[in-house]
């Protein structure tokens, strides 16, 4: 019977080192499979104004012209609202779904720390511009984006060494959205034709600085969308006579237009592994305003929440103003969600354009081909 015992009490001290170097195979395995998940994502960092912006003005003093945190904005996605400016999500959220990577984080945003950054970081602020001096004190410029990333890059590299850094950061594609802002401050001012081209340059050459920096940084493969043809959103078109587009509007975003692509061209020459993806939201946009129902849209004119003529007010949600607001019943019937930005589906149709569309629409690259 004494040995009955010790050949169980033997049986079960093999039984129990089995499993503790099982266990610790696993935990190698599982270690081995996350740094081999590390080496092969493609983070993804993006900088600009409401279109991308997740969330970051919800932690800025500003006030409720700048943010999206409030019903019914988020409603077909998000519960509590985010600080999105749609009904759901952006642009980057359907870019970073298609690259099998999880919603970038908004960088202000105190819920997430160091490890969620290793997949990127969203430092877009509704409102924001290439300068300073748009809406200044009220928004984050992308001077200061760029200043986030610098301090975030310093982050990476003391946590993972400069030799893990600099593969993320090289890797890493940069999404920009920007320019909308500060053409609308431009224009608020009654600036004389004479000076756009010259106001042109200026938010050009400051857009440069900052790929250039990146660049400096390890960054290679740039994303970037055209501004659309800003007289024709609903909340222009509601202060024109008869509803018609801003043409003054138009033209100066087409200047900008013509001037990013030909900047970005020269920079493929001038900085070594340099690559960019120029996505046309401006004819994107358009086609489906003109014709939304080719597209699956039943309004591609007026916003599906606001006031007044077009919905085109700035008023959804109550809290900027204008206390009414109307609101349609099903959002993905709209191209506009409310006077000046995409409706959730719409956004999905532009991030596939940006993801893989034909070069007529996103040139020299789409967005699959960094990932």
């Amino acid at each position: 019977m004494k040995n009955s015992f010790r050949h169980m009490a033997v049986a079960k001290s093999d039984l129990g080192f089995r499993l503790v170097v099982s266990c610790m195979l696993l935990l190698i395995t599982d270690c081995q499979s996350a740094q081999e998940h590390f080496n092969k994502h493609v983070a993804l960092f993006i900088f600009g104004d409401s279109l991308f912006d997740s969330g970051n003005n919800n932690y800025i003093n500003t006030n409720p012209n700048f943010q999206a945190k409030f019903w019914p904005y988020g409603e077909s996605y998000f519960n509590p609202p985010t600080g999105r400016f749609s009904n759901g999500r952006l642009i980057p959220d359907f870019i970073a779904e298609f690259a099998g990577l999880p919603l970038i984080p908004a960088y202000l945003d105190p819920h997430y720390h160091n490890k969620e950054f290793g997949y990127g970081a969203n430092f877009a602020s509704g409102g924001s511009g290439v300068l300073v001096e748009t809406n200044g004190g009220l928004v984050i410029d992308l001077k200061t984006q760029l200043q986030y990333f610098s301090d975030l890059e310093k982050r990476f590299r003391k946590n993972l060494g400069d030799v893990k850094a600099k593969q993320l950061l090289s890797n890493a594609v940069y999404l920009f959205s920007c320019g909308i802002n500060d053409y609308a401050s431009l224009l608020r001012n009654n600036q004389s034709s004479h000076h756009h081209q010259q106001y042109v340059e200026m938010v050009i050459g400051n857009l440069t600085d900052v790929f250039k920096e990146i660049h400096e940084k390890g960054g290679r493969k740039i994303g970037i969308t055209t501004i659309p043809q800003l007289g024709c959103l609903p909340i222009a078109r509601a202060q024109q006579p008869c509803n018609t587009c801003y043409e003054e509007f138009n033209t100066i975003a087409s200047l900008h237009n013509r001037a990013v692509s030909k900047k970005m061209k020269e920079m493929t020459k001038q900085f070594e592994g340099f690559m960019f993806a120029n996505y046309d939201h401006s004819t994107a946009l358009s086609k489906r305003m003109k014709n939304p129902s080719k597209y699956g849209f039943k309004v591609g004119d007026s916003g599906c929440c606001g006031s007044g003529p077009l919905r085109g007010l700035y008023s959804c949600g109550g809290k900027r103003g204008i206390r009414k607001f109307e609101l349609c019943d099903n959002p993905d019937d709209y191209l506009f969600f409310d006077s000046a930005h995409p409706s959730e589906a719409a956004c999905r149709q532009f991030a596939e354009l940006f993801w893989e569309g034909e070069s007529k629409v996103t040139s020299p690259y789409n967005l699959k081909a960094f990932f």
